[in-house]
């Protein structure tokens, strides 16, 4: 299989929130299904650092290392006794122009470009992870304090259904949606002590989403991250 794209993700915050299934049915690419945990479907804020970005193993000058912030919610393919559990993006925001052209033109995903920048401090027994993105010249944030340690994800867990979708999907038009993979270990975790969101989902991922300026998520996560690659290959259905 041909590598499109590798990268380090680094310091996942995932902010997940409880939301009517009804909300996500029209975002839904045409052959998935939503994804259910315990008979509830999620909404997921993210924050990371993007960073060493190679296409076909060839540095991006310039822009290889950045912020991601995206909302997204989970999904999942049956193909006769084969599930695919991935996830659909509502929007994800970089702060460079040509790497959301790039991926909106290969993906046909919904990039943004913003101003974004983080801040990460670590002292001896806790990390304070924050990332933030400009709207209309407000700055929106997410950040964690939470401990150093850590901690391998349950099997069967709320952590485990969060993290581990593998596929992405999107939109090709009304009639055909496109299916990609994502590449990356079981990802360890550190306990979230403190969290703090700053985010008008209103006016940046618009009225459908209005709900969670009132909705306090059900969990805060925060995963250490690693070397991930994107594979080349492209399915159409």
């Amino acid at each position: 299989m041909i590598t499109f794209l590798t990268a380090k993700w680094q310091n996942l915050i995932m902010a997940n929130y409880e939301i009517e299934p009804n909300v996500l049915l029209p975002y839904l690419p045409k052959g998935v299904e939503l994804d259910f945990y315990l008979g509830k479907t999620y909404v997921s804020l993210v924050g990371f650092l993007f960073k060493d970005t190679k296409i076909f193993k060839f540095p991006v000058p310039f822009f290889g290392t950045f912020e991601e912030v995206n909302l997204r919610f989970y999904v999942v393919r049956k193909q006769g006794d084969l599930e695919k559990r991935g996830v659909v993006f509502i929007n994800e925001t970089v702060p460079n122009q040509a790497v959301a052209m790039v991926a909106n033109k290969l993906y046909k995903e919904h990039y943004v470009a913003v101003p974004t920048r983080r801040l990460w401090k670590y002292e001896s027994s806790k990390k304070e992870i924050t990332y933030s993105w400009q709207v209309n010249k407000r700055w929106n944030s997410i950040s964690v304090e939470a401990g150093l340690d850590k901690h391998k994800i349950k099997t069967g867990s709320i952590e485990e259904f969060i993290f581990e979708h593998y596929f992405g999907y999107t939109k090709a038009d009304e009639k055909t949606s496109i299916e990609y993979k994502i590449n990356h270990p079981s990802w360890e975790i550190n306990q979230v002590k403190n969290y703090a969101i700053d985010c008008d989902f209103a006016e940046f991922y618009g009225n459908d989403f209005k709900v969670l300026n009132f909705t306090k998520p059900q969990t805060v996560m925060l995963a250490e991250g690693s070397d991930i690659s994107v594979d080349w290959k492209r399915y159409k259905f």
